[in-house]
């Protein structure tokens, strides 16, 4: 089974989201400086209790969105299933340097979500 272990909240303006989910739920939100792009790594609570941590980053089109990422074993073995049963990669396969692998896809409603691999070889 593929769980859900991340989500990217997609701000057309990022300051304001930041301000308004630490304001109102008290997140720790930090600005990561590991990639090629403006990305703030979202903490939404202790570790030991249940729940997923997340993202926030400048939306790419300007268009709000919630993206759910789901960790699977493979990326690419995942892509094609995805596209064999109607969905579309959108972000093809790459790496995020020390943390592991990702694709992005659409499912055959139009809607977002990642496909993960964690490999902190990754480069």
């Amino acid at each position: 089974m593929n769980r859900i272990v991340h989500f990217e909240i997609h701000a057309p303006d990022p300051q304001k989201a930041i301000d308004f989910y630490t304001t109102n739920f008290g997140w720790k939100i930090q600005k990561w400086e590991g990639g090629a792009f403006e990305y703030w790594t979202v903490e939404t609570g202790d570790k030991n209790t249940p729940g997923i941590n997340g993202g926030l980053m400048p939306s790419r089109d300007g268009q709000p969105r919630t993206v759910n990422t789901l960790e699977v074993d493979d990326v690419d073995a995942a892509a094609k299933k995805v596209e064999k049963t109607g969905g579309t990669i959108v972000v093809p396969k790459m790496a995020i340097p020390g943390v592991g692998w990702i694709a992005y896809a659409t499912d055959p409603g139009g809607n977002i979500l990642g496909l993960y691999k964690h490999d902190p070889s990754a480069k």
